[in-house]
């Protein structure tokens, strides 16, 4: 798994009735992109460490088109 900073990480929720988690990469602990990250949850805006499971993936922001 790939992000970069402004990118959506969104975890499924596991178990049924458990919405998605969302949040936006603040900060990159690797120059390569790699986990873990920090990253600020868009439901309560707590900023925490994240390192993604199976369950997790990236959303890249769309370009100008």
């Amino acid at each position: 798994m790939i992000a970069n900073v402004g990118d959506r990480i969104v975890v499924k929720g596991t178990q049924v009735g458990i919405p998605a988690r969302v949040g936006v990469v603040v900060s990159l602990r690797h120059a390569d992109g790699t986990p873990p990250y920090e990253v600020r949850w868009l439901e309560d805006g707590h900023t925490g460490l994240i390192f993604p499971g199976p369950e997790t993936h990236v959303e890249h922001p769309a370009g100008p088109e």
